[in-house]
């Protein structure tokens, strides 16, 4: 058996059955522990959101950023290339059904990322260097004394973001941008590679104010590019709708028997594509919400959650426009296919999906809109990665030369990645993705008690049955 059969076996066990079901079943666990705060707390949450909401905050330093700064961050870290890509990857190998699932993981993920905050909140701490510093490593050994495990974590997150994660990022930017405008691949890699350099040398306050800046622009720039692509295809919204629905329970009265498309897999695919999107649960965005200067974990909590509402939102915008565009030209072409994804055979899967949809409505220009989307999604969240794989750098080393010895690897490895094929490094990010989440579930299902306590107001700070007390929140 070669290397990338057994990589590609593991990989499948790991995400499409252990760590669906344990994400998806920690959503449920928090949901019913926290009595539906995703729902409870939405108004406030969203009030709380718009409350925040600035372009330009106060400046970030060691002592932390300001919540909507911690919230861009994660967004940054949140919206890549997946929510692009990930709907398309569900809809054409799960049908129209997997979007479905992908609402129901986010549901769930609110409340999990909202205990993720809490417990970044409660175990954040200073380095050497002053630099305040949180996420699920803090909180493993504060929380639970398990400090191996916490190193574990560490490790997992700075191989899986920061440095091989970050090179697909880098990949993905330059093979849309020469396949879409012909920009030569090196020209892209070393533009991506400065303007990275630029951002993350100047540390917390550099990345603060680009987060902050940017994250709600290409938000508002993707979106309204979503809304007019749904705006033209407005009479395929209603139908586009009840195939969703209809086709998570019965695939098969949506695309017909030869299909060949189960509700099991509409709902794994679905499911395990809208985790991967939000990363509630992964242990990724902790970082970023624990350096929030905020009145009460509770507040960024309920932040966190608007995180996973607003990817939501951009996934729901951009399944939609493929199924409507999808079932506009199914019709156009008067198909005997009785599926309407067979439109799209022969145009790739993933990206090229989605890039396909909206060309049939903006034609070229819909190519160089993805791209230009994709730009901006992409180094966001090779922006983010890198943040919470310096947190996790500062947590092993203690020497000050660490972070600029990682800075230099992050940088040469962004640049250079843009040369390679990535096939097996993306099956290595997907990896060591899956490994990071293990640490970070085990730690959120033995600290349900204490997210619920700090919840509910009361007091507790560690588990003494798993370690010594670690110090009191800052």
């Amino acid at each position: 058996m070669s290397f990338d059969t057994l990589l590609t076996a593991f990989q499948t066990i790991l995400w499409d059955y252990l760590l669906v079901y344990l994400l998806c079943g920690t959503g449920i666990l928090y949901t019913f522990l926290l009595k539906g705060i995703q729902v409870r707390k939405f108004k406030s949450a969203l009030k709380t959101l718009i409350a925040k909401f600035s372009l330009s905050g106060k400046r970030a330093d060691k002592k932390g950023m300001s919540s909507f700064q911690a919230v861009s961050t994660a967004i940054a870290g949140q919206v890549g290339t997946g929510n692009l890509a990930g709907p398309a990857t569900a809809i054409i190998a799960g049908g129209p059904g997997a979007l479905f699932w992908m609402w129901v993981s986010s549901f769930f993920g609110m409340a999990t990322i909202y205990a993720e905050a809490i417990l970044a909140q409660k175990y954040r701490t200073y380095d050497r260097t002053g630099q305040i510093v949180g996420g699920p490593a803090y909180y493993i050994e504060k929380g639970l004394g398990i400090k191996w495990l916490a190193i574990l974590f560490a490790i997992f997150i700075i191989l899986a973001l920061g440095i091989i994660g970050n090179m697909v990022q880098s990949n993905s930017i330059a093979s849309a941008f020469e396949k879409s405008l012909s920009i030569p691949t090196w020209i892209t890699a070393l533009v991506v590679s400065l303007l990275v350099a630029f951002v993350i040398i100047g540390g917390i306050r550099n990345i603060a104010a680009f987060t902050e800046k940017v994250v709600p622009s290409m938000a508002f720039f993707y979106l309204l590019g979503a809304i007019i692509v749904l705006g033209l295809n407005y009479q395929y919204i209603f139908p586009a709708l009840k195939m969703i629905v209809i086709a998570a329970f019965n695939p098969e009265a949506v695309l017909g028997g030869g299909a060949g498309i189960a509700i099991q897999q509409a709902m794994r695919l679905g499911i395990a594509r809208g985790l991967f999107s939000n990363e509630a649960g992964m242990g990724s965005t902790p970082h970023a919400h624990a350096v929030a200067k905020v009145k009460t974990p509770e507040e960024q909590g309920y932040i966190a959650m608007m995180g996973v509402f607003v990817v939501g939102i951009i996934v729901t915008l951009t399944g939609l426009v493929i199924i409507t565009s999808g079932i506009r030209g199914w019709e156009a072409s008067m198909s005997d296919n009785p599926s309407f994804l067979s439109f799209f055979d022969g145009h790739g899967t993933g990206i090229t999906i989605t890039q396909y949809a909206y060309e049939m409505v903006f034609g070229s220009v819909g190519g160089i809109f993805i791209a230009i989307s994709l730009l901006f999604f992409a180094f966001s969240t090779i922006i983010g990665w890198y943040y919470y794989a310096e947190t996790n750098v500062r947590y092993l080393f203690k020497s000050r030369a660490a972070v600029p010895i990682f800075q230099l690897i992050a940088v040469i490895g962004i640049f250079f990645a843009a040369f390679i094929h990535v096939d097996i490094v993306w099956q290595m990010a997907d990896l060591f993705n899956g490994l990071m989440v293990l640490p970070n579930i085990t730690a959120l299902l033995l600290l349900a008690p204490i997210v619920v306590l700090e919840t509910t107001g009361l007091t507790w700070h560690s588990i003494p049955l798993f370690g010594k007390l670690g110090k009191k929140k800052i």
